[in-house]
């Protein structure tokens, strides 16, 4: 079982937002509200948390700009195999 992570509505105005850096690292374990990355949109920067306990895979580097809405990564239940997820940097 696996639950991505998205990013949230941070506002009616704001539609986008970069990625400034990721606080965890691919195949990290985290748990739940545990700070996953740092985002930075034209209004503000903000941390976002991880929704659920898990294994992280991260998805979209850091530095690329996503869109609200967008899955950043998943996270995988303890004992289940995590996907490896193959990012290319700009």
């Amino acid at each position: 079982m696996s639950v991505e992570v998205r990013i949230p509505e941070l506002g009616e105005s704001i539609t986008e937002g970069q990625i400034v850096a990721w606080l965890k690292s691919d195949g990290d374990t985290v748990a739940v509200d545990e700070i996953l990355l740092e985002l930075e949109t034209d209004k503000t920067t903000v941390e976002l948390p991880s929704p659920a306990a898990g294994v992280l895979a991260i998805r979209v580097a850091a530095g690329a700009t996503v869109a609200i809405g967008d899955v950043v990564a998943t996270l995988a239940e303890a004992g289940y195999q995590v996907a490896s997820f193959f990012y290319q940097d700009s």
